[in-house]
């Protein structure tokens, strides 16, 4: 990501083959074949212009990428006036995992039903966050609305849920485990 931020156009070649298969997969969740198409060119072209913003410190690639591949679906879904569980979008289109959690495609089913077992193990608060957040596709602040809870609490809840998972999921255990950097 360092050099395609200082726009190295080989790094980018590499980033969008390394990752255009796991994004066009989570594009077709929610879109059409042809909006799918749309939307990984435009999300390659965000993480063109975000490069910059990556720190691995934060994040492994892959998390980063599937991130800006889900805000970017949320807003064509915003645009398009249609909130994602209408178009299908639910529990079992786990490609778009959470971020710090890396996404399931990898594994297959198994890695799957991993994941939704420790997720169910969550206390509550935290599960019905992560699972409005990350499955549903609700933003922070409309999940705090619904839940009739302060924003700080719906982020602290998120964050902390998160870091359950990881901890659970374990470095030997890590769902779709991919480390190298393009």
């Amino acid at each position: 990501m360092q050099r395609v931020a200082h726009g190295d156009e080989a790094a980018m070649e590499e980033l969008y083959d390394r990752f255009v298969g796991l994004v066009f997969k989570a594009s077709r969740q929610v879109l059409t074949r042809a909006e799918a198409e749309d939307a990984v060119q435009e999300t390659f072209v965000r993480l063109w212009q975000t490069a910059d913003r990556f720190d691995p410190e934060r994040a492994k690639l892959v998390t980063w990428v599937m991130l800006i591949t889900r805000r970017h679906l949320i807003d064509r879904l915003r645009r398009k006036g249609a909130r994602p569980e209408q178009l299908g979008f639910d529990s079992s289109n786990d490609a778009l995992g959470p971020v710090g959690m890396p996404p399931v495609e990898p594994g297959g089913q198994h890695d799957v039903e991993v994941l939704r077992r420790r997720v169910a193990e969550l206390p509550e608060l935290q599960r019905v966050v992560i699972e409005r957040t990350y499955m549903q596709g609700f933003t922070l602040r409309e999940v705090s609305e619904q839940l009739g809870a302060p924003l700080g609490t719906v982020k602290s809840a998120l964050s902390r849920g998160l870091a359950k998972l990881r901890d659970r999921l374990g470095p030997d255990n890590q769902i779709g485990n991919s480390d190298s950097p393009a």
